[in-house]
C-alpha cells in the first residue's frame, strides 16, 4: 500500500511538472494600441488573432491605451511587447528629442510600417471655422492625453502661429471628439488616423462635417520643419457629406519591440502578420499600405533583427546592411 501512494504521488508531482513546464513555455504578448474610436485597436485586436493562430504557445492580447507617446514608453519599460505609435513620435523617443529630451528610448525597433496616419481637423458645416487660423479663440480637442494626435498637435499648431493659449484646449480621445462635437462642447476636434475612421464616420452620419484645409503655405512651412510630415489628399467622399477633396499633411505608423525581444519570435510574428494580411484589410482598406517594401524603406529607426530575417528572406531586401542604411537615411529631421 505504501509503495502504491509513492507511485501515485510521483504521478502527481510528474503531472504537476509538466503543466508548470508547459505554463512556462507558453509566451504572452500584449499590443499596445490606442482608444476603441481609432484605427489601431481594430489592427491591433487582427494582428493579435493573427498571433494566436499562427504561433504555438503564444497567447497575444490588444490593449487599449492613449497610443503613440503612452505606447513608445511602455514598450521601452517592457510593460508592453508591442506598440502601435506614428512616427514622429517614435523618431523622437529614439534620439531624445521634443518630449523625450530627457528621456531617450533608444531600445526601441520597429517591426513592420503600418499605414500612414491622415491629420484630420473636424468640425460642423455650421461652424465658422473655414481655416487653421479660425481656430483662435474657439474650444479645439487637441488628442488625448499620450497620444500622437496630441504630441503632433503641439508641434504644428504652433508652428503656424497659433499657440495653445490662443484656444480653449481639450484633451478628448476620438469617440469624445465625436460626442462633444455632436454636444456642442467643443468647435474642433483633431484626429490623426487612418481614413476613413470610424469615429468621424459616425459624427457623419447624424450631422454636417466640414474637415479644415491646410494651404499649400502651411505644409510647406510644416514639411521644412518636420520632413516626416507630407501632403496628403483625403478624397472627396470620404466621409458622408465630404463633397471636395481636403489638403492635409500625413505621417507613417509603426509597430515597434524592445530590441531584446528574441530575434525568432520576432521573426514568426512578422511572418505570421504579412502571411495573413488579408484579415487586416478585411479589418480597413488601410491595410493595402501594409507591405514588407514600406516596412524596409519607411522605418525612421532601425529594423528589429527578426523581422529583418523575414524581409530578407522574401526578398523584400537585399541584406541586412542595406535595410539599415535605409532606415538610418529617414533619421534625418
Amino acid at each position: 500500500m505504501k509503495r502504491f501512494y509513492s507511485f501515485v504521488l510521483m504521478v502527481l508531482m510528474l503531472f504537476i511538472f509538466v503543466g508548470f513546464a508547459n505554463a512556462q513555455e507558453k509566451v504572452r504578448i500584449s499590443i499596445a494600441t490606442g482608444g476603441t474610436g481609432g484605427v489601431y485597436y481594430p489592427f491591433g485586436a487582427a494582428i493579435a488573432e493573427n498571433i494566436n493562430k499562427q504561433i504555438p504557445n503564444t497567447t497575444a492580447t490588444a490593449e487599449v491605451t492613449g497610443a503613440s507617446v503612452e505606447n513608445v514608453r511602455l514598450v521601452g519599460q517592457g510593460k508592453a511587447s508591442l506598440g502601435f505609435t506614428m512616427n514622429d513620435t517614435l523618431y523622437d523617443a529614439y534620439v531624445g528629442t521634443g518630449k523625450f529630451k530627457d528621456n531617450k528610448i533608444d531600445s526601441l525597433r520597429t517591426i513592420l510600417q503600418v499605414y500612414p496616419n491622415v491629420f484630420h481637423i473636424v468640425t460642423l458645416k455650421k461652424s465658422p471655422i473655414k481655416k487653421i487660423s479660425d481656430l483662435k479663440g474657439k474650444k479645439v480637442s487637441v488628442g488625448a492625453p499620450g497620444s500622437g494626435t496630441e504630441y503632433k498637435s503641439s508641434l504644428v499648431f504652433p508652428l503656424l502661429g497659433i499657440d495653445y493659449k490662443d484656444m480653449k484646449v481639450y484633451r478628448l480621445s476620438f469617440a469624445e471628439n465625436t460626442t462633444q462635437l455632436k454636444d456642442g462642447i467643443i468647435d474642433a476636434g483633431v484626429w490623426s488616423v487612418a481614413t476613413p475612421t470610424s469615429s468621424i464616420m459616425d459624427l457623419a452620419t447624424t450631422h454636417d462635417i466640414f474637415i479644415v484645409p491646410f494651404s499649400n503655405k502651411e505644409i510647406e512651412t510644416i514639411e521644412k520643419t518636420f520632413p516626416f510630415y507630407s501632403k496628403w489628399i483625403i478624397p472627396k467622399d470620404t466621409y458622408k457629406g465630404q463633397t471636395q477633396d481636403v489638403q492635409t499633411i500625413a505621417v507613417w505608423n509603426s509597430i515597434v519591440c524592445h530590441k531584446d525581444m528574441p530575434e525568432d519570435l520576432v521573426y514568426k510574428i512578422t511572418k505570421a502578420i504579412f502571411e495573413n494580411r488579408k484579415s487586416l484589410l478585411d479589418t480597413h482598406k488601410i491595410a493595402e499600405f501594409t507591405t514588407p517594401e514600406n516596412s524596409v524603406t519607411k522605418s525612421p529607426i532601425p529594423i528589429h533583427p527578426g523581422a529583418l530575417k523575414y524581409y530578407k528572406e522574401i526578398g523584400a531586401i537585399k541584406d541586412k546592411k542595406d535595410a539599415t542604411k535605409k532606415t538610418k537615411s529617414k533619421s534625418k529631421k
